[in-house]
């Protein structure tokens, strides 16, 4: 139920009877919302559909109870979106809702310095490294080391000549 609370007053620079929502208070952003709404006869179905804000949204901002709403940063989208889908000054009505709420500023918490890294872990890689490299060097020795039936021909009748000779 919509009841007149004083006629004549401006809204938009125009003059319609004033309109308070159940609810808010005369003067308030919700109030100011619904004589809009109601003036140009539109329905909150018709604005939530064409701002596709949640009817249950619309009738919290109407109602002027925010605190119910997901957030700051969708309270603003919501009331943008609003103004805009009625064919107010969203600009106007965000300043109104700025000056109402008086929202407290939260100090971003500074940032700790990094603890410095400690030398170890630089001293412990380069030993992994080290290590890395003779088990590598290693391997390739075993791998690349000749056998005498891996020999060629020449290098294994010779060894075999010189075996003859010895014994």
């Amino acid at each position: 139920m919509v009841v007149p609370a004083d006629a004549g007053a401006p809204l938009s620079g125009r003059r319609f009877p004033r309109l308070v929502a159940p609810g808010a208070t005369p003067g308030s952003i919700g109030a100011r919302l619904r004589a809009e709404r109601e003036v140009r006869g539109m329905s909150l179905e018709e604005v939530a559909r064409a701002t596709r804000i949640p009817l249950a949204s619309l009738e919290r901002l109407e109602g002027d109870r925010f605190d119910d709403l997901p957030g700051e940063v969708f309270v603003r989208g919501f009331l943008k979106a609003y103004a805009r889908a009625l064919g107010i000054d969203a600009d106007d009505v965000l300043a109104q809702y700025s000056s109402a709420r008086r929202v407290p500023y939260v100090a971003p918490m500074p940032v700790s310095q990094a603890v410095p890294r400690r030398e170890t872990r630089r001293v412990g890689v380069a030993i992994a490294f080290v290590l890395l490299l003779v088990l590598c060097t290693m391997a390739l020795s075993f791998v690349l080391k000749p056998r005498g039936r891996d020999l060629p021909t020449e290098v294994s009748s010779r060894d075999a000549a010189h075996r003859t000779l010895v014994a």
